[in-house]
């Protein structure tokens, strides 16, 4: 008896494998789609894991390496932090320059604001997560109010805060930026 419930479970499980095979639709793609996704799968696999190497400068390290560059190019610099909203929604702009500009010497340096003890456990993770490309640096340095009016009398310490800069010539925004908006201010300057 104990053989032929065994035998009727066997047929049974057998009998749904093949219904499961049946209705499970069979999709054909053409060589061309197939190619395709191929091709999609290897471009993948040849993403590098991004390294994320953050220097911390304090503000007369920042605004020597950073704010006063004198050359051909013209230099995005962004002060943003993980925890601001308005900052990390406009972040895939600034990397969109980034990418877009790079052949027309436009540098993007992103300013993090986060807290120094932070660096490892917030802002690496959300770099690499956010699989940001541009320069990255933290701006640690705790008497802000004497270096806010350094980088701009206009700027009241919000974030985020732009500073779009080629030689002399200079502008501040303390202000949120669509794509379209950055791309005009940054053309001003090309």
């Amino acid at each position: 008896m104990k053989k032929i419930a065994l035998l009727l479970l066997i047929l049974i499980l057998q009998a749904c494998a093949d219904d499961k095979k049946k209705t499970e639709p069979r999709v054909e793609l053409s060589e061309e789609v197939s190619e395709d996704i191929q091709s999609l799968a290897k471009d993948e696999k040849k993403e590098e894991p991004i390294s994320v190497r953050i220097p911390s400068y304090d503000f007369e390290a920042f605004q020597k390496k950073i704010l006063q560059k004198s050359n051909d190019t013209t230099y995005v610099v962004n002060f943003w932090a993980t925890w601001c909203k308005p900052c990390v929604k406009e972040l895939p702009y600034f990397e969109r320059i980034n990418r877009e500009y790079a052949d027309k010497k436009v540098k993007v340096i992103l300013a993090s604001l986060d807290f120094p003890n932070k660096v490892q456990s917030q802002v690496v993770p959300f770099i690499k997560k956010n699989k940001l490309h541009s320069e990255i640096v933290l701006l640690d340095d705790a008497d802000a109010n004497s270096w806010i009016p350094q980088v701009s009398e206009k700027w009241s310490g919000a974030i985020p805060a732009t500073v779009i800069y080629k030689n002399d010539s200079r502008t501040f925004y303390e202000k949120s930026f669509t794509y379209e908006e950055l791309k005009t201010e940054i053309q001003k300057l090309l």
